[in-house]
């Protein structure tokens, strides 16, 4: 039993949570189901309720109030059986505060003079009380002006870091709710809490950046609510009775890196024995309706690494080489004089034998700890993180051993949903850059360059990468908050901002203009988080923000349905734009603009259809028809050649059903010519990469797509690969073949936009393709090719693990495992066969046996 798409109940933001669970193995479907609540010592059942669901069914009872705490367990009827299945186990549910009157805390933080345009010291807040009768149960509920990390009695409350994360913070602040339970003892006790400027206050964005973009303060809001054995209560919340005191961070920025400075630190600090030295705090305020529980995983350490080499340069420096390019701080143990002084500095890539820190642009990614003469000391930053492959330690105290620093991999901590190899070791190795790629680009929100001054919520990438973003990871929770700050950022004539949230981007991103693939995220991402996940209220709540856009845009189209005027960024980094302007490609930016238009109208009008709007179902499929029809008439020739002659004008056209049925084949001809008279080596950018291998496989060129799967000649997704990458580039050629940089500002070795074919590789080389919702239905169709003679993959769909692994005989057969997760379907279409259904279980399928059986 799992609630929405959270990994546990606890602190949950809705009075009504919808319920999911899977079926017991070999059950088939369900024909009913009962549940079971127990709330307050009463049991309350709903009795057999007839139905096939079972994944975000409705909250059958009387709303959660705050603070209440249930246990739900579920039994089914399945087909065959006579009687229920067993109680699956309980599962427990907690409300958070569901109403702004159940806030009492305030933001209290340093209170003195500080110069706003200077980076400022992190501060330490705390407060000692007591605690009268022993404790039954506490919940701390905490979030901040800046970032936190709440230490109750010496003891760290929560394992996540750059909490709260990065929401639109005047409309959405995200508090979490901990048990802290444990952390307390009658008597005497201790809270205080580590602050940091974040994105709130802290240096964010371009040339430069821009500080305070939300505030000047850095505060903490936190209220501990303690139950005693006798049912009373005690509640310590922030307000003007807490002390701030400086701590032992001296500087701290996401992009800068930390300045730790250990004779400074008092252990003891947030404990009874600890220092009182602090001042009064500053109380400020904070409108507590704008206080909202998380709609998915927080950031956490979710892989440590050590270094595969240890190298000490002549000047006494020590390069330490992780072999993977990550996001994360090093964790190291040193011990050494007091005033000894390590700089740690980070990088993606080395430049001859150095640290290649020009992809960094002003994110100088640079810690420094500076020895109290204590013993060994184990530390690790709080409030930064870097990315990196390569990180140089300048001042060690002796010889540095691998097992003295580690790296710590920091992201969302999404539970993995997808897995995909196959017989090609540089195919395998694509597609785990493109898993890293994901991961270190998923930090509280879907970012990009996580090494350099950028790291925003880009619209467009995560337009293009979603699908495989949703294959790979439970995404659902993390990309609903951030389509709720997309709607909170929507300008009021419709247009969708290049980034979300948004920050100053002086001249080209500001002001904001409209721009086609990436204001079409409103669109495009509700709808694939639908089709993935089965979740029809997310595609509800996300639908006025897309309708808004395909309004504006039908706008400024006019009555010739052409969206040709305006900012547009095209097939962004077309490998043949120049370095330093990635919008100049080959694809007139305006035919793609066109395209996504009439491409959002259709699935805007596929979304009004799932959600009983059929007024609105008509009226923009109509709408997608005029402009797919102005389309034709501007861009194509009756014999289906493009005006812009490039793959991804061809691939939009094909992928988006764009052309008439006499257009298609004649275009996919031409565009696989396109692809084989340049030896198969990419020209698409972030629009045409996700959908080119596509439009040659529909078209009957699936040798051709791959081919540009295969190709590793530069440019292309395995030319990385050979180049030593382990994360997906931001270029097709970040690194030129001579083993130099490209020269362009925009340069990074980690960013997911490219990785989007990944998504063809699991539905294509894979096999796996959802029909309905959340893989209620299922297709089977593996297309061998490229001299691949095997794949396997799976996926944790919300109704429980499909898998499929197919391989060739050696007389030219194919065989194939699947398994159906209970309650789908599945339709097996394997080269060669005629269609077989499937229903829920194991499966062994051989196309020699099929071929036979057909004839």
């Amino acid at each position: 039993m799992t609630f929405e798409h959270l990994p546990d109940g606890l602190g949950i933001g809705v009075p009504t949570p919808r319920l999911s669970w899977t079926l017991p193995p070999a059950a088939g479907a369900q024909e009913a189901y009962e549940l079971e609540l127990d709330r307050a010592g009463r049991t309350h059942r709903t009795g057999r309720l007839a139905g096939a669901d079972h994944v975000l069914t409705t909250w059958p009872w009387d709303p959660l109030v705050s603070r209440e705490r249930a246990r739900v367990r579920v039994r089914v009827w399945t087909p065959g059986v006579t009687g229920p299945s067993a109680w699956s186990e309980p599962a427990a549910v907690e409300a958070g505060l569901l109403e702004p009157a159940d806030w009492c805390a305030v933001p209290v933080g340093a209170d003195g003079d500080e110069d706003p345009g200077a980076m400022r010291r992190p501060v330490r807040v705390r407060r000692d009380f007591r605690l009268e009768r022993p404790v039954a149960r506490a919940r701390l509920y905490v979030t901040a002006h800046g970032l936190y990390e709440a230490e109750i009695n010496g003891r760290r409350v929560g394992d996540e870091i750059l909490a709260p994360g990065w929401t639109v913070y005047p409309h959405r602040l995200r508090y979490r709710t901990h048990d802290v339970t444990a952390h307390l003892t009658e008597g005497a006790n201790t809270i205080g809490a580590w602050l940091g400027d974040g994105w709130y206050r802290g240096k964010y964005g371009f040339d430069g950046g821009t500080r305070n973009i939300y505030g000047t303060d850095q505060s903490l809001v936190a209220q501990l609510e303690v139950t005693h054995d006798d049912g009373t209560t005690t509640v310590v919340a922030t307000d003007g009775t807490w002390s701030a005191a400086p701590g032992p961070i001296l500087t701290s920025g996401l992009y800068e890196g930390e300045t730790f400075d250990a004779r400074l630190h008092d252990p003891h600090w947030a404990t009874p024995r600890g220092s009182r030295d602090g001042t009064p705090v500053a109380v400020g305020r904070r409108d507590p309706s704008t206080l909202v529980a998380p709609l998915g995983p927080p950031v956490r350490c979710t892989e440590e690494i050590t270094p595969v080499s240890v190298t000490r340069t002549a000047d006494g420096r020590h390069l330490l080489d992780f072999g993977q390019n990550l996001v994360g701080r090093l964790r190291l143990t040193v011990d050494g004089p007091a005033g000894t002084t390590l700089t740690l500095r980070h990088a993606e890539v080395l430049q001859d034998g150095e640290l290649a820190t020009g992809p960094l642009r002003e994110a100088y990614a640079t810690d420094t700890l500076i020895l109290a003469g204590h013993g060994p000391l184990t530390w690790e930053p709080r409030f930064t993180l870097h990315g990196f492959r390569y990180a140089e330690v300048t001042g060690w105290p002796g010889e540095l051993t691998a097992d003295a620093v580690t790296a710590r991999v920091y992201h969302t901590d999404m539970r993995r949903t997808g897995w995909f190899e196959c017989s090609d070791p540089l195919v395998n190795r694509l597609h785990e850059n493109v898993v890293w790629s994901m991961r270190g680009n998923f930090v509280d929100l879907p970012t990009d360059c996580p090494q350099r001054d950028e790291r925003l919520g880009w619209t467009g990438d995560i337009q293009v990468f979603a699908p495989t973003a949703s294959f790979l990871h439970d995404c659902a929770g993390l990309l609903d908050s951030w389509l709720t700050d997309v709607g909170l950022e929507q300008l009021p004539d419709g247009t969708i901002p290049w980034y979300v949230p948004v920050i100053p981007g002086e001249p080209m991103w500001t002001p904001i203009h409209p721009g086609a693939a990436w204001g079409d995220v409103s669109v495009l991402t509700p709808w694939t988080l639908y089709r993935r996940f089965g979740d029809l209220e997310l595609l509800r709540r996300h639908y006025p923000t897309g309708k808004a856009w395909v309004d504006l845009v039908e706008r400024l189209a006019g009555p010739t349905r052409l969206w040709d005027t305006g900012v547009q960024l095209g097939d962004w980094l077309d490998p043949a734009a120049p370095p330093d302007d990635p919008a100049a490609g080959r694809t007139d930016r305006y035919l793609v603009a066109t395209a996504y238009f009439a491409h959002s109208a259709r699935h805007l009008a596929l979304s009004a259809a799932e959600l009983g709007e059929d007024a609105d179902a008509e009226r923009y499929g109509v709408l997608a028809e005029e402009v797919a029809e102005a389309f034709r008439r501007r861009y194509t020739a009756p014999s289906g050649r493009m005006t812009s002659d490039s793959p991804t004008a061809y691939a939009l056209a094909l992928a988006f059903d764009l052309l008439a049925p006499e257009q298609r084949q004649p275009a996919g001809d031409r565009l696989a010519l396109l692809v084989t008279d340049d030896d198969a080596r990419i020209a698409t950018g972030f629009v045409g990469t996700p959908l080119i291998c596509d439009a040659l496989t529909d078209t009957g060129h699936l040798d051709v797509a791959y081919r540009l799967l295969t190709q590793t000649a530069c440019p292309s997704w395995l030319y990385p690969v050979t180049m030593g990458a382990t994360t997906i580039w931001e270029r097709w050629d970040s690194m030129r073949p001579d083993g130099t940089l490209n020269p362009g500002g925009m340069t990074s070795f980690n960013h997911y936009a490219l990785g989007a074919v990944a998504d063809w590789m699991h539905r294509t080389v894979g096999g796996i393709t959802a029909t309905a919702p959340g893989y209620r239905g299922i297709l089977l169709r593996p297309r061998p090719g490229g001299g691949i003679t095997w794949a396997r993959t799976r996926h944790d769909t919300p109704y429980g693990t499909l898998s499929l692994a197919w391989e060739l005989t050696a007389t030219g057969d194919l065989t194939a495992r699947v398994e159906i997760p209970e309650g789908c379907e599945a339709t097996a279409e394997l080269p060669g066969c005629p269609p077989v259904r499937l229903g829920p279980g194991t499966h062994s399928l051989d196309t020699a046996e099929l071929v036979g059986k057909a004839a």
